[in-house]
């Protein structure tokens, strides 16, 4: 969830993708008239006129099959409405009422608000050592344990963790609390330093919820949570319960296709498994906008609940941060908190204007366009704000010379804090670099950060090191330390991910050119194999080599094939996982292994051979090109073994 569980924007990869309309005017007849300057009233039939003329045009742009939207205020249901079909082929329009969706991510919230009810009653200590509360054991980092906290904020310090991630039924998804234990990620931030969003450990809070409750965690939320607010149509469990299954919208990629998906099982369930309709995400807002109350019962005491809205973690300055479980979505002046949340084929976001008593839930059962998902929802969020909420963005002005300096610092290339570090799914980084580029009005862009058009957004410095998006009112936030930028991050991503500069060993400056040049000399090499035999045929010429140089040129020309072909396989391989969610489990398992014992051989055995070849070659009396040529093949076997050790192709491990 890019908040979300499933979103590799967390990567470096963004989605682009057509402009959507903005919510408001398409015709006279679509929207109400217009309102004086100033907030337009918040009432169900201004909120519900202005929907009607944004969401089902945006819908249908976009190629998304169905959405529900709720609007909460003052402890009451607004407005819920339904657009377009939870079942494209037999025309079943979305039930706000009844209709499941899938909110991804912000199934996290429901963990974070069961954690702080075991808080409250003294079984849970949020700066305890995690270990305290678990059968086996999460390793320190710098002498430092995990706590709670540390969980909440997401600065465990895990890398990501990929494998059983999600699969197409329960019996290919190992229980939560079982893969919990199989393998624990390495750690490779300290402890409260650095926020990387972390889907396993939202899960071993569940964990520890259902171990110190003696209740376990789906029967905890329908007793603690779901029980009280009166949530009939929401539900953690894979799959679903029967009665819940008729209910349950479909996913899809494209509306058009009219395929629907399987239904999703998420590996590590409390992060991201519930199911629930719009009206029963409208009362887990109330409660929460109303500090654990909700009518007459409570599900936080008034006093925990204020300290999960309020208490951040300021990494960086003036961008949003995150609080306990939330985070910040501050916008227009005005207090706002939530989460977001995404599947393959569901992509919501929840959000609470805390302090006006506000609230906002959008779900969406469809991927569509490139890039929609995304778009409809933010703008749905900005529009809503600046309409209903409206307020004066933070400003302010940097003379030209100071402005230039500070581009010049921020140019570079940066990596995620949230990644795979320890396993071949490092490659990730290489290839989805985060760069930020100097513009020549001295504003700056970042590769990933992109508008509702596709292209780069323009970030003007607004006082030392902050700056705000020339066209809205998100900030991004820079560290200096010792007069380098080191890390940054920007509103909409900043609360669970940073960006550090990518150290110059693997950075993919350099690393890119050098290994798309050693690649193209490879498979040239390669080529030039059979091309010569044929060609030594045709004119009946013979093969000139004997001895120790004839015995290096083929091993070389055998290991420059068997590299380039491996390296081919990688990158279809790690495609093909990415492109299938599924195959990030213990089915890809023996493949994994086949691919790791290949690079073993392949990589270190061409490297051994490019070396000989060259010293062969350059020791003997070939001309001065052959030398040349044997050199650069021997720097391109050297290079992909550098590659193989750095970003863990050759392991002994199938976790990931």
């Amino acid at each position: 969830m890019c908040t979300a569980l499933f979103s590799w924007a967390t990567l470096g990869l963004a989605q682009e993708g057509a402009p959507l309309p903005p919510p408001g005017p398409a015709t006279e007849a679509t929207v109400p008239p217009a309102e004086p300057a100033g907030a337009a009233p918040l009432t169900r039939e201004n909120v519900e006129a202005w929907l009607d003329g944004y969401l089902p045009y945006a819908l249908q742009t976009g190629d998304v099959a169905g959405a529900v939207v709720v609007v909460v205020k003052d402890g009451q249901v607004l407005v819920q409405k339904g657009y377009g079909y939870s079942d494209v082929k037999a025309r079943k329009p979305v039930d706000p009422e009844l209709t499941l969706f899938r909110p991804g991510s912000i199934s996290k919230l429901f963990t974070w608000t069961a954690v702080m009810q075991q808080v409250e009653q003294g079984k849970l200590d949020l700066d305890a050592d995690v270990n305290k509360y678990l059968d086996f054991q999460i390793p320190a980092r710098d002498g430092q344990p995990v706590t709670l906290r540390n969980i909440m904020t997401h600065t465990a310090g895990f890398e990501e963790q990929l494998k059983g991630l999600m699969g197409e039924n329960r019996a290919s998804v190992k229980p939560f609390d079982e893969r919990l234990k199989n393998w624990v990620p390495e750690r490779i931030f300290a402890p409260g330093t650095t926020p990387a969003y972390s889907n396993y450990a939202t899960a071993l809070a569940g964990y520890i919820v259902q171990r110190v409750s003696g209740v376990p965690f789906y029967d905890y939320i329908e007793q603690n949570i779901f029980a009280p607010l009166g949530m009939q149509h929401a539900s953690f469990r894979q799959p679903l319960p029967e009665n819940l299954q008729p209910l349950m919208s479909s996913g899809y990629e494209l509306a058009s296709s009219g395929e629907a998906k399987p239904y999703e099982i998420v590996g590590v369930s409390p992060a991201g498994s519930l199911a629930a309709s719009g009206a029963d995400m409208a009362k887990f807002m109330i409660a929460h906008l109303q500090n654990g109350a909700f009518g007459s019962v409570r599900i936080l005491q008034e006093d925990t609940a204020k300290q999960m809205h309020s208490t951040a973690l300021t990494i960086l300055p003036r961008v949003q941060r995150m609080l306990l479980g939330f985070y910040e979505q501050n916008y227009n002046g005005h207090r706002a908190l939530g989460h977001g949340g995404d599947t393959n084929w569901f992509h919501s976001d929840l959000h609470l204007f805390i302090d006006d008593g506000v609230g906002m839930y959008i779900s969406l059962n469809s991927a569509g366009k490139p890039g929609a998902s995304h778009q409809i929802r933010s703008t749905l969020f900005d529009q809503f704000a600046d309409r209903y909420l409206p307020g004066a963005p933070l400003d302010g002005k940097v003379d030209e010379k100071t402005a230039a300096e500070h581009a010049r610092m921020m140019a570079g290339v940066y990596e995620n804090s949230r990644r795979a570090d320890s396993s071949f799914f490092k490659l990730l980084g290489l290839a989805g670099p985060i760069k930020v580029m100097p513009n020549p009005d001295h504003t700056i862009s970042v590769s990933m950060a992109r508008n509702l058009a596709g292209a780069p957004i323009k970030w003007r410095e607004i006082e030392p090191f902050v700056y705000r998006d020339v066209d809205g009112k998100n900030l991004l936030s820079a560290q200096v330390t010792d007069g380098q930028v080191v890390r940054f991050s920007f509103d909409g991503i900043s609360p669970f991910m940073m960006f550090d500069r990518t150290p110059a060993s693997r950075s993919p400056s350099w690393l890119l050119p050098a290994l798309i040049l050693g690649v193209i000399a490879l498979l040239l090499t390669s080529l030039a194999w059979p091309v010569s035999a044929l060609v030594r045929r045709h004119y009946g010429v013979a093969y000139g080599l004997s001895g120790e140089d004839a015995k290096a040129h083929r091993w070389v020309r055998i290991a420059a094939t068997a590299a380039v072909v491996l390296c081919i396989g990688w990158a279809m391989t790690i495609g093909k996982m990415m492109g299938n969610l599924v195959l990030l489990s213990e089915s890809s398992d023996a493949w994994v292994w086949l691919m790791q014992l290949l690079s073993l051989v392949v990589f270190v055995g061409g490297a051994i051979f490019g070396v000989w070849n060259a010293w062969v070659v350059v020791r003997g009396p070939r001309k001065w090109y052959a030398k040349f040529w044997a050199v650069v093949v021997a720097l391109s076997l050297l290079l992909l073994l550098y590659l193989a050790l750095t970003f863990h192709l050759i392991a002994f491990d199938a976790n990931y």
